[in-house]
């Protein structure tokens, strides 16, 4: 009798009952979960990943709103035209900062204009009157920064799940002006006495026509030392840590001063030398027109020798970007910037702060100084700077840079929200 070997049929094969294998049937819903584990982590990625894009963006228009009311409040001098310059400065510095990810255009999402930056007085009420503006306010919201992964979630799940594809925000900066612990004044320091009989708009002599100080002045170095590099290192402004107490060094007229004070009025000894060739070289004002009796024959002479309104015509002269002239002494190698120049490389470097110095030597004060004219060579005309205030005066139109929290220092742009 034979026997037959029967192969085994696929139930037994797979465990002798019929059934699927318990691991198996468990397969499936692995991959759901897993499915659903790798959507929530990239839900939380995009969350993390788009929300640090969005805390970036508002630190770098926090930093243009600061910039924005530094700029403002330093121009809130108590005069009638504040707000316009104010305006102005504050739109310049703010847009200059770029934001949302370092983008130049702020990447089509606005930029601050007029309406963005507000004004307030002294009791922090709303003004748009530049003789009682103190407070700059700069605030601006931005809109429509595109989210990458919450917008690419909201593309793989469709209607089933809300999520934002943009994102906004928003930053608000306060500043004022405020009296500085130190101050940046210019090499050349007035005796107290003189300072004690001063008035707004007096003219007095810094250089006589034979070369020599007036006896109420007197170059001088900041530092306290006698070197002929600091001053001129000093009357460039790369000093800025002059205190009240501090001692003062007689540094005596040295001629080579005066092409350092004659950058400021756009005077440079060759093209070379320039800001537009030389990133090192003393920035201009905003004008170099000049005032005396040889610069201006033509205005009224009672007026203009005796050291009245030439203040008033001076910010005049800014706002058209006025070159040296008429008679400016520029001459030889020597370069008078034009208009075009000065309004690119201009900056407020005619209106000076002077420490006042007491009869031991020490600074107990600053004052706010016009530079009414550059020096020739040799000196052909009186020297002389008109009187603008104490540096400490609301109204004062000198502002330094410096730390807040003095008593009698000049004025510092502060923030202060």
């Amino acid at each position: 009798m034979s026997t037959r070997i029967l192969a085994p049929t696929l139930a037994q094969r797979a465990g002798g009952n019929g059934r699927r294998h318990p691991r198996r049937q468990q397969f499936g819903a692995f991959i759901i979960t897993l499915a659903l584990a790798l959507l929530f982590l990239l839900g939380f990625m995009g969350i993390a990943l788009d929300f640090g894009r969005l805390f970036v963006v508002k630190s770098e228009l926090q930093t243009a709103m600061d910039s924005c009311a530094l700029a403002a409040a330093r121009e809130l001098n108590g005069q009638t035209d504040a707000i316009v310059r104010a305006r102005s400065a504050g739109m310049v510095a703010g847009n200059g900062n770029r934001a949302n990810l370092q983008s130049a255009t702020w990447s089509g999402q606005g930029q601050l204009t007029a309406t963005d930056i507000t004004f307030r007085d002294l009791n922090y009420v709303a003004t748009t009157s530049g003789s009682q503006a103190r407070y700059a306010e700069c605030q601006f919201t931005m809109n429509g920064i595109k989210l990458w992964l919450l917008q690419a979630m909201g593309a793989f799940t469709g209607d089933s799940v809300t999520w934002p594809s943009t994102g906004a925000v928003g930053a608000r900066a306060v500043a004022t002006r405020a009296v500085a612990q130190s101050a940046c004044p210019i090499p050349v320091q007035l005796k107290q006495a003189k300072f004690a009989t001063l008035n707004k708009g007096d003219w007095v002599v810094v250089l006589d026509k034979s070369g020599a100080s007036g006896s109420d002045f007197g170059w001088a170095n900041l530092d306290g030392s006698t070197s002929a590099t600091e001053t001129w290192a000093e009357m460039e402004g790369k000093y800025c840590s002059t205190k009240l107490g501090d001692p003062i060094g007689t540094a005596g007229v040295k001629a080579s001063v005066f092409e350092y004070w004659n950058h400021r009025f756009g005077i440079y000894k060759n093209n070379a030398g320039t800001p537009a060739n030389d990133p090192s070289a003393g920035r201009p004002d905003f004008t170099g027109y000049s005032y005396n009796a040889v610069s201006t024959p033509s205005r009224p002479t009672a007026n203009w020798l005796a050291g009245r309104d030439a203040y008033a015509d001076f910010r005049a002269q800014r706002q058209v970007f006025a070159p040296c002239g008429p008679n400016c002494p520029a001459q030889g190698s020597e370069v008078a910037l034009g208009a075009g120049q000065l309004q690119v490389y201009g900056a407020d470097r005619r209106l000076v702060l002077l420490p006042v110095v007491s009869a031991g030597g020490t600074v107990v004060d600053f004052a706010c100084m016009l530079m009414l004219q550059p020096i020739a060579t040799p000196v052909k005309d009186d020297i002389q700077l008109e009187f603008r205030g104490h540096a400490g005066e609301p109204d004062s139109p000198c502002t330094t840079t410096g730390l807040p929290g003095g008593t009698i220092g000049p004025l510092v742009p502060t923030l202060v929200r």
